[in-house]
This record gives structure tokens, sequence and C-alpha cells, in this order.
């Protein structure tokens, strides 16, 4: 099956696009690497003709509501527009457990990534999964100066390629809707990653200052709140591969 990946060059989406071709699809990557970009709509209807299905896995680095909310609205018109024509059957889109919960600048624009999914009429899916366990290395990476202050929040994280595996099976099978949310098989401190990642190695060495934020990360808002599917590799797991690997995302 030809099945477009949007954001396949990302953390999510290389993992998605290698386990589409393991399972004998030829996924189609949508990047502007390829000639394709979302935020114009350049490429997208030569890169779908043909498609039968979609995952998108599109991302952008910002913490700012108007960045993030601009990108997800055009670049999901075109993509929707584009599969729209190209005749797609199903078209499913990664989000994040708990955005309508937790107060973020991110997560407006993946609010409004949802409403546009649902408002088009692709067939769609929607997976909610909680972090990755990257996010605490990707989150030190943004916090400048000595001491780095992080959110005390609880979240559930979950390997990238689950999610992956988890994406790769939705596509092929009748369109959910609201999909169960996929999370992490064990719920950790933030705070407490950041420490042991920072203690791992490989990331620069400081102090971390847990931070107290209003919004609803402190509440548990990030952790699922029903029953899903659940990942096997714990955060424990996961920084013991990366030592034994080398590996930084």
């Amino acid at each position: 099956m030809k099945i477009a990946v949007a954001g396949g060059t990302g953390t999510a989406g290389q993992y998605v696009v290698e386990v589409l071709r393991n399972r004998g699809h030829a996924p189609v990557v949508l990047s502007r690497r390829q000639g394709v970009d979302l935020l114009s709509g350049s490429g997208l209807d030569a890169a779908l003709a043909g498609a039968e299905a979609v995952v998108d896995v599109s991302n952008v680095t910002t913490m700012r509501k108007s960045v993030a909310v601009d990108f997800f609205d055009r670049a999901g018109r075109h993509l929707i527009g584009a599969a729209e024509r190209a005749g797609v059957r199903h078209l499913v889109t990664l989000s994040i457990v708990g955005i309508d919960r937790v107060k973020n600048p991110y997560y407006a624009g993946k609010l409004r990534q949802e409403e546009i999914v649902r408002s088009g009429t692709v067939p769609w899916t929607v997976l909610r999964a909680t972090q990755f366990h990257e996010f605490a290395e990707q989150m030190l990476d943004t916090l400048p100066g000595p001491i780095a202050t992080v959110p005390m929040g609880r979240v559930q994280p979950v390997a990238v390629r689950e999610v992956a595996e988890a994406l790769a099976d939705l596509v092929v099978t009748t369109p959910h809707g609201m999909a169960p949310e996929i999370a992490g098989p064990r719920v950790e401190s933030l705070v407490d990653m950041a420490r042991r990642r920072i203690a791992a190695g490989g990331v620069r060495r400081r102090p971390v200052l847990p931070l107290y934020l209003p919004g609803g990360m402190n509440s548990g808002g990030l952790l699922p709140t029903s029953a899903g599917p659940r990942g096997t590799q714990n955060f424990t797991d996961w920084l013991s591969e990366q030592k034994t690997t080398g590996t930084r995302h």
C-alpha cells in the first residue's frame, strides 16, 4: 500500500517510515527535502497521487502560540485538501495526551490540528500519545543558563518506536475517530527524568530546579485518563539503551 507520511524525516516520522517499509508498504515522505511544503501546499498533489492513506506526524519547534496555531492550521488545511483531491481513504494524525487539559502554547496548535481533521471529509483517526522518552532531553536543550528550571509535572513516557508501530497498525484499519490513547508503562516525574538524563551523560551537566507551572501539568494533566495500549519500554530501559548505543536525539 502506498502510504504518505507527513513529517517523515522527524523523530517520529523516521520510525513510521521504517516500520511501514518493513511491513511491505510503500511509504512516501512528505517533507521539504522531497519537494513538498505543507505550509504552501507545494508538491502535495503530486506526492499524494495514488496514495491510499496518510500518516501525519508533522511538527514545528516553537513555544509561541501564534506560530504553533498558524503552522498546524495551514499545514492541516493543505494536507486534507490534497488528500481529498487524491481520494485518500484514511488519514491518521498523531496528537498528544492532555492537550485539552494543560495550558501550553504548542498544545493550542495541536488542538487546532485536531479540529481541522475532524471537520474534513477524509475518514480519520487521531492517536493521542504521551510524551516520548526523548522529551526530557529535548526540553533541557531549550533551557538556557547554568540552572535548568524543569516543570514539576508527571508524565507516562512512551518509546517513539512503539508509537510508530501503533500508527502503522491504525493506518491499515477502518478509521476510528479518536483512538484509545497510547502511553508508556510507568508514570515518571519530569524533574527526575531530567536529572537522570543529565547523570547518564551526553547532555550539559547542571543543577535541575523544580518549577511550578499553573495550567494543569502539576495535577496530572499529561497522564492518560482511560484504558488504551501501553508500551513496554520504560524510561530506565531507554536510558540504558542510549548508553549502549551512544545515541543522542
